[in-house]
Parts: structure tokens; C-alpha cells; sequence
């Protein structure tokens, strides 16, 4: 069966802190995350940009965390006013995953990785 493997990546900045962590965690500081989306199928799919079969889903779809949080995205947000869970890395990308399957066909497969610093990061995906 063909498949096709859409890759992504972009970075947004913003401030948060993980409340109850006994550490400067616990304190408000800020991240440039840098976040790889990869979104899996076995056929093509219409989008709201493009009214043929021709894509997985379209990239503006993936990258929607990217935007300005005043344009429904999480760039130059405060993260805990955001995520209704913890702000640690594995809920971010969690977040990042529940709200990007919105808005792509449901068989879509997608892995999530999000990098809170340069070596230290988390993969998601619901998938064992």
C-alpha cells in the first residue's frame, strides 16, 4: 500500500512554568521551542486550500502553532494560560498533537517531536 510522510519544522517563543515543581521550573522563564511534525497516510486528501486529492493535508495545517497567539497559535504566548494541563514538554507536544488532529483528516498518522532546548526534547504520537 503507498504511502506518503509529510515532514515540518518551525520554532515559536513563549514563557511558562510548571506549577508545583520543586525548582526554578517552577518559576516563570521562557523557551524557543522548536517543534518536528510528521503526518503519515495511505491516500491523498482535499484540504481547505486545495479542493483536489492531491495532499496528505496542507502544510498551514501543521504549522499552526507557529502563529502569533493573538491568531490562535502559541508564538509570544504564556503557556499556562493556554494548555488546561501542566506545561512540561510532554504536555506541550501532547497539545501540539490533540489540536493539530483538528484540523487534518482523521486517518492522518502524526508524531509530534518538541524540543524544549537543544538536547533535551520528547516525541509524541499515539502510536506504541
Amino acid at each position: 500500500m503507498p504511502s506518503w510522510t509529510l515532514n515540518t519544522e518551525f520554532k515559536f517563543d513563549s514563557a511558562h512554568f510548571i506549577e508545583g515543581y520543586d525548582g526554578k521550573c517552577g518559576r516563570m522563564h521562557g523557551h524557543t521551542y522548536k517543534v518536528h511534525i510528521s503526518a503519515k497516510s495511505n491516500k491523498l486528501n482535499v484540504s481547505k486550500y486545495l479542493n483536489s486529492p492531491d495532499m496528505v493535508c496542507d502544510f498551514k495545517e501543521l504549522k499552526w502553532a507557529a502563529q502569533d497567539v493573538t491568531k490562535g497559535g502559541l508564538d509570544h504566548a504564556i503557556l499556562n494560560d493556554i494548555l488546561p494541563v501542566s506545561t512540561t514538554a510532554e504536555r506541550i507536544a501532547e497539545f501540539i498533537y490533540n489540536e493539530t488532529k483538528k484540523r487534518i483528516p482523521a486517518e492522518i498518522e502524526l508524531k509530534i517531536t518538541v524540543w524544549e532546548t537543544d538536547n533535551s526534547w520528547v516525541v509524541y504520537s499515539d502510536e506504541d
